[in-house]
């Protein structure tokens, strides 16, 4: 039900049923249907919609124009009830477009402290974890996991399916159609490893001695010229077990896509003329 000291002006269309918390402030020309929720604290700007299948948390902004928990874009959903969970102080800018689920994973989710630019659409199912950043105009396919503090970069196209490691940089314009492991930069077309994150771990508390672990690693899948199997191997017989290596290793058996290529590898695939 609508907090008791929330006023709806006839500039506003809330439905009598959502729950809307305390402290809330709500723009004009804003639409609110049945089944929302929204936490205390929130802030939701001029012309946004906030559709059915709503569950944001406190503290969060939504800026004008946005269309929040809109039907999957997917010709197999039927209307069943599924959800957007939004989690704590999530800042949403203008314009972007997010839908909910479908009945493959039932929610899309975007995580607490997640920023998302101008312009940007996140489709059916997706994982958004905690802290990340999606830059102006990313555009994100069905089912994708953007792992906890990855940052990706304005104009940014991801493939549905695809799953984007914790604490990546994705520089912008890029075109994500394979796995992108923890920890890394990536950029150029076809999309390669550019090196380790070593800055936004640095600003994130890493060691020295924890980059370090990190950039052994990715010399052996990378740098050396190995098959991804041949490096799998060498890393877990030579490289000192660290939470990192199991959270990259963890990673790679997992990537059913594959993982992007080292620019060695993706500089021979552009001479030859062939796609990643």
């Amino acid at each position: 039900m609508l907090d008791e000291k929330l006023t709806v002006s006839k500039f506003q269309d809330i439905h009598p049923n959502a729950q809307i918390g305390k402290n809330v402030k709500i723009a004009s020309f804003v639409t609110i249907e049945e089944d929302v929720v929204i936490g205390d604290n929130c802030e939701i700007g001029a012309n946004v919609s906030i559709l059915n299948g709503t569950r944001m948390g406190d503290g969060c902004r939504i800026f004008p124009g946005a269309i929040i928990s809109s039907i999957p874009q997917d010709l197999k959903f039927q209307g069943e009830n599924t959800t957007l969970n939004i989690g704590n102080n999530v800042t949403i800018r203008e314009y972007c477009t997010i839908n909910r689920g479908t009945m493959a994973n039932g929610a899309t989710v975007i995580g607490n402290n997640t920023l998302i630019m101008a312009y940007c659409h996140v489709a059916h199912d997706c994982v958004i974890h905690e802290n990340c950043i999606l830059s102006n105009c990313v555009n994100l396919a069905g089912h994708i996991e953007v792992g906890p503090k990855a940052v990706l970069g304005g104009l940014t196209a991801v493939h549905q399916f695809v799953r984007i490691g914790d604490h990546v940089m994705v520089g912008g314009g890029s075109l994500v159609r394979k796995d992108v492991p923890p920890y890394v930069k990536a950029a150029r077309e076809p999309l390669s490893y550019a090196g380790v994150n070593s800055i936004g771990l640095r600003r994130r508390g890493f060691s020295k001695d924890q980059i370090n672990n990190i950039r052994d690693i990715y010399r052996i899948l990378y740098v050396k010229g190995n098959n991804t199997t041949q490096a799998l191997q060498m890393i877990e017989s030579s490289i000192s077990d660290t939470p990192e290596k199991s959270n990259i290793i963890k990673f790679i058996k997992k990537a059913d896509r594959g993982i992007i290529r080292g620019l060695r590898s993706a500089n021979l695939v552009k001479a030859n003329g062939h796609n990643s």
